[in-house]
């Protein structure tokens, strides 16, 4: 069941989706040549905690983490582990999920260590970021979730990339998946009735091969079958009287 959210509503899971861009914002430092995935980790922690936050993905479903910090082939889940050095080139996506007073925010960005290797690494980040920014656009009262799904799809495949399938956006307020689920690809005029006061998490996940997956031997790291790179951007959205509101934006 989809729950409409009040304004006081949409107002503490913007708060919580800031703490989240705030994040995302300094783990950018880390991206760099011989820095790890935990250096991320850890900058995440101590910017949740100086914020008065919980990890939302510490826990859930038993994930031991703060961070997902997903390289290259990893499309999701990766562990942010100390031996996962990033290199130039490597394209590195983080996810982070914040509990504050009850309501949760979240968001991933992508990030290039260094340079691009090869120009399909720079056009598949820019059209994984520029397709989230056509789902969001599209997502106001009067649409229809098909019609987010279809946008997200058009602008990826266009370029000759795949989006997941595997996986999804969701709802998102006071528990990490809500309903509906918020699929990257759909057939326009589709799906669900969009309505003011619904809180969605779109989060199109890319890949420059094929999009089918498999998941690692530690459970939860989720890799594209061809090891093709993958990149994964993601806003919390409002559904406001005068269009979609992005709450994870500092």
């Amino acid at each position: 069941m989809v729950r409409l959210k009040s304004p006081e509503e949409i107002c503490k899971i913007e708060f919580a989706a800031k703490i989240v861009a705030e994040v995302l914002a300094v783990v950018e430092a880390y991206a760099v040549e011989g820095a790890s995935a935990n250096d991320m980790e850890r900058a995440a922690e101590d910017v949740i905690n100086r914020r008065g936050g919980i990890p939302a993905f510490k826990g859930y479903n038993g994930y031991p983490y703060t961070l997902c910090v997903s390289v290259n082939e990893e499309v999701i889940h990766g562990f942010p582990l100390k031996a996962k050095v990033f290199s130039e080139g490597d394209i590195v996506s983080v996810d982070c999920g914040v509990v504050k007073d009850g309501f949760i925010g979240d968001a991933a960005r992508s990030f290039v260590v260094g340079s691009y290797l090869c120009e399909k690494d720079r056009l598949l980040m820019e059209r994984t970021e520029e397709a989230l920014c056509k789902g969001i656009e599209v997502a106001v009262a009067g649409n229809r979730l098909g019609d987010i799904g279809f946008a997200v799809q058009s602008c990826v495949e266009s370029a000759g990339f795949s989006v997941i399938r595997d996986y999804v956006g969701h709802g998102v307020g006071v528990s990490l998946h809500e309903d509906p689920q918020v699929p990257n690809y759909g057939i326009q005029g589709s799906g669900m009735l969009l309505r003011t006061g619904m809180t969605l998490a779109i989060e199109p996940m890319v890949a420059s091969g094929h999009y089918s997956l498999e998941t690692l031997e530690d459970g939860w790291t989720v890799v594209t079958e061809d090891r093709s790179r993958a990149a994964h951007f993601e806003h919390d959205i409002a559904i406001m009287e005068d269009g979609p509101k992005i709450l994870s934006r500092l």
